[in-house]
This record gives structure tokens, sequence and C-alpha cells, in this order.
């Protein structure tokens, strides 16, 4: 989507188009740490080209046009009536930023804007495509009001707008990733103290590639809402043994060893040692990547998805298919699931010359299995959240 097409939209669901102003926020995929983010773990997510673009003019009569070019849906609001409706559908999202804008900066700054958004993120893929309209709405919508609100505090706004207003218990990770992405790097964040850097992602002569298993995600909140619970039950029992730790991020293998006896319940045992070693997976993971050893970064994904199989439980029938086809494959070094589970995606790292065989290969034989056919989306690593310059206006 370039920025003269995007002033088109904007021009065709409003009827003008001076003064507008572009904005965009990635989607993201996580390498490595899966549902560790609310655990107080480490996760090592990446920002992606694919996004959520936003054209948006600022008004005077306090009232907020909402549009897209992906629904017909569109919601018109005054900053005063501002609640959660399921009928508005992909709306609560930039809503939800909005009264989040609102609570932090003051009502008087927000006196409206006509806004349509474009997105090209799978919709249900697990590539944060809700994250992204959160961050683009409130990049755009600080901006429109003249505020400069740093990008860490929009992240929190994010999280909390999902939280709260949505009413989707995440973490942070998603947020994070797409608002401070950066070009090339990955980012090493720890979910409960939001300490992280940036490790580059060298990977000449590899791709990633996202397979989306075109499963829709129908699970998913019960089963997630149960994860959580499962696991500050295990944070519980283990603080009683280990009074310093806040979070199951901060087990070490060798407090969990030592603990773990602590626990009757089989499936809180699983949990909480999904939760240790992936945690330990993505710390080896970023020396892996700042050393070049891209195989010990590959073979580390798979471990991932094999915890997050037979420990977390969240994979199923679909990512399961693709894990297997996808290690099939010589030139694909790496390959797990991404996201919440249960459909949604899988990340792999594949050589450029092997990409022909593993796009048909894995169709084909995935297909063969579940009677679905897959979606690849070859993809690289992107900044975050940012103005695009419009030339024209």
């Amino acid at each position: 989507m370039n920025p003269s097409e995007l002033a088109i939209l904007f021009q065709e669901a409003f009827g003008y188009r001076k003064g507008i102003r572009l904005f965009f926020a990635p989607g993201r995929v996580n390498l490595i740490g899966e549902h560790t983010d609310y655990n107080g773990g480490y996760v090592f997510p990446a920002a992606l080209t694919y996004g959520t673009w936003a054209a948006a003019v600022p008004r005077e009569d306090g009232i907020y046009r909402f549009r897209s070019a992906n629904f017909s849906s569109g919601v018109d609001i005054m900053t005063a009536e501002i609640t959660y409706r399921e009928e508005d559908e992909w709306v609560n999202y930039p809503k939800g930023m909005l009264q989040e804008l609102i609570q932090f900066s003051g009502p008087e700054h927000f006196k409206g804007a006509d806004i349509i958004f474009y997105g090209n993120i799978p919709n249900g893929a697990g590539l944060s495509s809700s994250a992204s309209i959160e961050l683009v709405t409130g990049l755009a919508l600080s901006k429109l009001a003249g505020l400069n609100i740093e990008m860490m505090e929009l992240v929190k706004m994010g999280q909390h707008a999902e939280n709260r207003f949505v009413g989707v218990n995440c973490g942070i990770m998603d947020q994070f990733a797409v608002g401070m992405g950066k070009k090339d790097h990955a980012i090493a964040l720890k979910c409960d103290t939001l300490e992280y850097h940036y490790v580059p992602v060298n990977i000449e002569g590899y791709k990633i590639v996202i397979t989306n298993t075109n499963k829709r995600r129908g699970l998913t909140d019960s089963k997630y809402n149960e994860r959580r619970w499962e696991c500050e039950e295990g944070l519980r029992l283990l603080q009683a043994e280990l009074p310093h730790i806040r979070s199951l991020g901060d087990v070490t293998l060798q407090e969990w060893e030592l603990t773990r006896h602590v626990m009757k319940d089989p499936v809180i045992v699983r949990r909480v040692e999904h939760v240790v070693t992936e945690n330990e997976r993505v710390l080896r993971a970023m020396k892996a990547l700042e050393d070049n050893d891209l195989s010990t970064f590959g073979r580390l994904m798979k471990e991932s998805h094999l915890s997050l199989r037979d420990l977390y439980e969240v994979t199923g029938e679909e990512l399961d298919a693709l894990f297997e086809e996808a290690s099939k494959i010589g030139g694909c070094i790496g390959t797990r699931m991404t996201g919440a589970g249960f459909g949604g995606c899988n990340v792999s790292l594949v050589k450029e010359e092997a990409m022909k065989e593993f796009q048909e290969s894995v169709a084909e034989n995935y297909q063969a299995r579940t009677g679905l056919e897959p979606t690849f989306y070859v993809c690289d690593i992107g900044d975050g959240a940012k103005e695009i310059p419009l030339l024209e206006n």
C-alpha cells in the first residue's frame, strides 16, 4: 500500500483529501518464546513489513469517524460516548485506544478525526493485527492532537486498551514488538520489567516464512485464561519454596529441578516446565543469533514447538501437521508454531534455494492431512510504528 493509494482510500471514504497524514504499525512474529510473556519471562519478537496503515485528518467538532478498507462496517462516535459494543467489532480496538489517550492526556486535546485503516495482516492468523491497529491508532490520534507521546507509553496504552476495554487478558509482547520494532532486528524483551535490547537477525541465504494454517482460532479465550490460571497456581506453589521469585520467568532450570516436587498435579507440572524451559530456550536462541549460529537457533525453534505440543498443549492437529511437514524439508533448519496456538501460524527458517520445495511439499502434504490449504508469507523484519511522509495532499 503506497501513500497515494491510501490518500485515494481516504477520499473515497470521506469525500475530501486535504490535510491527510499517514501512519503505519506492523504486525509481529515471535521467533521463539511462547506463552512466556504473561509469565514474566523472555520473548523474542520481530516486527514485520506486513501491517496496518491509517490515513487521518483532524476535526474540530468532537466526532471521530472510523472506517476500514477491509471491512464494510464503520462507526462515528463522540468522545463522551466511548463504550465497548460487541456489534462494533474491529472498531472496539481504536475506540479503546482513544479512551486510553484521553485518560492519559486529557479530553481537551481530542477534538475529533476522520481516519481510515487498511491492513494486510492475515485476519485471525495470530500475527497481532489487534496490536497493530491499536498502535497505529494511538500514534495517529496523538499526533493529530499535537501530542508527542513516547512510544513506550503508547505501547502500554495498547495493552491497557486490550485488557480493560476489549477484555482480552494479554501480555505486553504484541504491543511492544509492534511499537518498538527495528528493521533487521529482533527484540530480546523481559516482559515483567520491560528490559530489552535489539539483536541483529543476520540470516543471509535464508528466509523467514510464516505459514498460515487457515484454521480460525475459535478457542482461544477460554483456553488462554485456563493456561494463565494454571501458571498462576504453579507460581503460588513455587513461591512457598522460592520467596524471591515474582513470576515464573524468574525461575531458573536449577531451581525448577530442586522444587518441582512441591506440585502434585501433573497438569500444573507440565505447564510450569514449559514456561521455565522455554524461557531458557529464548536466552540460548538470542545467544545463537548473536554468534551467527543459525543451526542452533533452528534446533531451539523445533524444541519450542515440541514443548508447546507436549507440555503446554496449545498446538492442535493443524499446527502439528505444518510442523511435521516443514521439518521434513532439508532446507528448513527451524520451524515452530507462533502465537497463542490452536490454529494461526507456523514460522520457519528456510534456505532460499529450498523455498520452492518447501512451499510445494508442505502445501500438498498439509492439505492431504487436514483438508485445508495453507498460505505462505515470505517475510522481512521491519520497523515499528511510525508516521509516513505524504508528498502530495
